[in-house]
């Protein structure tokens, strides 16, 4: 039962994007490759809100992944760590926000991977990676940082939900045997090579989207 549930699932999602797909203009057409199997992981409404964008980020909350795509063409897929609390924006509940964003400042670019960052500055220490499923306690922010900024007033944007305030990012951490389940402060966890990567594809501006 489980398996046929599954099939209607991915079925349901195919069928909205190939829907998606025909409706859209020559110039947005997206490129059908091998991450197409990722598109079957997005609702058509994040489709929509960012195909027409040069390039954007989507993050999934509730699969802990990250998408990196140009004209609505996934081009990357990497797996991510979310709040330990879960999804909200109100200051001090250490919980990541939902809903549109940018990358407003990116911080980190030829420092060595596992760079530790104090107040976003290099200690000058790098992190011992931990590989096992370890809670150290320590929200150590490692290898690049992508400092997000809400777009949206009075969601992630303004007094007592100010994303940029909050000082919510994506950044590598030390834990990465957490990544893929919730466990961060509030940010967004990559793997520092992956971290890295999306750095260097990623320039400051770039939408970031992210949903429950």
């Amino acid at each position: 039962m489980l398996n046929k549930a599954r099939t209607r699932h991915k079925s349901r999602y195919f069928l909205i994007i190939f829907t998606f797909l025909s409706t859209i203009s020559c110039t947005n057409t997206f490129i059908i490759n091998n991450n197409m199997q990722d598109l079957l992981n997005l609702e058509s409404e994040i489709l929509t809100d960012i195909k027409d964008y040069d390039e954007a980020i989507v993050i999934v909350i509730e699969d802990q992944k990250l998408y990196y795509l140009k004209k609505g063409t996934v081009i990357s897929t990497y797996t991510i760590s979310s709040s330990k609390y879960g999804i909200g924006s109100k200051e001090n509940s250490y919980k990541t926000p939902l809903g549109r964003h940018k990358v407003s400042e990116k911080i980190g670019e030829d420092l060595p991977l596992g760079a530790i960052f104090k107040a976003r500055q290099w200690s000058g220490s790098l992190a011992n990676i931990i590989k096992e499923p370890l809670d150290t306690d320590l929200d150590l922010v490692t290898s690049r940082i992508l400092w997000l900024e809400g777009q949206e007033l009075g969601k992630n944007r303004g007094p007592g939900v100010d994303s940029k305030k909050r000082f919510i990012y994506i950044h590598g951490t030390a834990e990465e045997g957490l990544i893929g389940i919730p466990a961060s402060d509030g940010c967004i966890r990559m793997y520092n090579s992956d971290v890295i990567e999306l750095f260097n594809k990623t320039k400051i501006g770039t939408e970031v989207w992210i949903y429950k």
